[in-house]
């Protein structure tokens, strides 16, 4: 690629720009949401017949219709028959393009953790949407991934022991990242190390269960959550003291990644076998009493799984996915999944009921979930997947309150925003999402929006539907 090629690609990667409308400005006037009911992610029951009324960012009244005076330069929402619940949070996501942004907000996404990647190109974005230059969510962000000698991903960090593991904690935390990314590939001692220094540097630290300690190690040693299902399952098993040294020593391969692949999928069945639910319960009491939170990211385990039907890889929401990212969604284009097996795509097809089943389990067990759906991963759609994850938490036995309160309340609770956002209450920031169904009724409704309100300014559905055509066509463009 040319020099001047690279830069225009810049320029146009950082730049506000593409077609975009700023959106979050707050409101001039007062906005005033009326008759509507009110499901406010605290646990309590659903209102109906209330009025909120939003001044600047900030929500400062709500009460029922009859006892509430609106103002008299108030923008009126007439909503009876409507439901309003907080904005959601996407608590695994890869902001991949700008171009995403207004994806998350026209599904009601007013919030997403971005689980890797550019801290300098995701910190201007960040910057111009809380400017009102740029539509998009809320971004809380770890900037590169810390990985192993031969990393996953091109955008990491490597180390290979505690002097690097250490410096790279060190310096992440002086670019300003939120917390560090922690990935699958890190050497036993890097991984203690980067826990240990976090802890004296006063920064969380999240991600992956490395390869090379177990899930019961990460959940003492600091981290605050737990992202994906598979290594979770493999600390269930009785089989997982013998796989971890097959994977210590997978990691020192010349091709470490290709390696650590070849032990799971030899050992996935031996695993599932050896569940042993003593040491599951065992380990879902540590990561409770540790405050050790689960991010299952289910859409992207389904999404394996479904690769091989032609039913489920023609999904419309295609047309807002760019080409080149399309064409890594082939299984022969991904290095993880190119030298999977028709017996393989079968044994993760069996896995993903067990998957759900788990899940519920863990949840009953007292540990805390996260809502996130490791976007833009092979058919995991920015801003649409959340609610495909809300759903399959609800299949794997939450209740739509509580699937609703895991990517709301419960989001805020773990990013320490809960003074400002994560719920419907007087004084709290006005990130709101108007529905035309309850989602109490059935979770799938929290796809059928009307209206978004983020840091108080409303976006109709017009505008809504504006924001898709402008991602479709820039899509086609790309």
């Amino acid at each position: 690629m040319s020099m001047n090629l690279t830069l225009l690609l810049l320029l146009w990667l950082l730049s506000p720009g593409s077609g975009q409308t700023a959106q979050n400005k707050p409101q001039a006037k007062p906005l005033v949401i009326n008759r509507v009911t009110v499901i406010d992610a605290t646990g309590a029951e659903a209102k109906s017949d209330m009025t909120v009324v939003i001044t600047g960012d900030r929500i400062t009244t709500i009460g029922n219709a009859a006892g509430v005076k609106i103002p008299k330069d108030a923008q009126v929402v007439e909503a009876a028959g409507k439901f309003l619940i907080p904005g959601l949070w996407d608590m695994h996501a890869h902001i991949a393009s700008k171009d995403f942004l207004p994806l998350f907000i026209a599904n009601g996404v007013t919030g997403a953790r971005d689980m890797g990647g550019v801290w300098e190109t995701l910190s201007l974005w960040r910057k111009l949407i809380k400017e009102g230059r740029l539509t998009g969510p809320r971004i809380v962000a770890s900037g590169p991934i810390v990985d192993g000698p031969k990393p996953v991903w091109p955008y990491s960090i490597a180390v290979a022991n505690e002097k690097q593991a250490r410096l790279a904690v060190t310096s992440l935390k002086q670019r300003g990242v939120d917390f560090i990314k922690v990935y699958s590939l890190l050497p036993r001692e890097a991984y203690l190390a980067i826990a240990d220094e976090a802890r004296k540097q006063g920064i969380s630290i999240a991600g992956h269960t490395p390869y090379s300690v177990s899930a019961a190690e990460v959940a003492d040693a600091g981290q605050k959550s737990i992202e994906h299902l598979d290594t979770i399952m493999l600390a269930c098993s009785e089989r997982e003291e013998d796989v971890i040294k097959e994977l210590q020593d997978a990691i020192k391969n010349p091709e470490p990644l290709a390696a650590v692949l070849t032990v799971m999928r030899a050992r996935a069945q031996s695993i599932a076998d050896g569940y042993d639910e003593g040491k599951a319960q065992e380990l879902f009491a540590r990561m409770s009493k540790n405050g050790v939170r689960l991010c299952p990211t289910l859409t992207v385990q389904r999404a394996i799984t479904m690769l091989g039907d032609s039913a489920f890889t023609n999904d419309p929401r295609l047309k807002y996915i760019p080409a080149s990212i399309k064409q890594g969604w082939d299984p022969k284009n991904d290095v993880r999944m190119k030298s999977f097996t028709s017996e393989d795509m079968d044994r993760a097809r069996e896995s993903f009921q067990r998957l759900l089943d788990r899940v519920g389990a863990i949840r009953r067990a007292g540990v805390e979930l996260l809502a996130g759906t490791d976007t833009p991963n092979p058919y995991c759609f920015p801003g649409f997947s959340l609610h495909d994850e809300l759903a399959l938490l609800v299949k794997a036995g939450l209740s739509p309150m509580e699937a609703l309160q895991v990517a709301t309340r419960d989001a805020a609770k773990f990013l320490g925003l809960s003074d400002s956002l994560g719920t419907i209450e007087q004084g709290k920031i006005a990130d709101l999402v108007l529905l035309d169904g309850s989602p109490l009724a059935e979770i799938t409704n929290t796809q059928k929006i009307n209206a978004v309100v983020t840091g108080g300014k409303l976006i109709d559905r017009a505008a809504l539907q504006a924001m898709l055509a402008q991602a479709e066509a820039a899509a086609r463009r790309q």
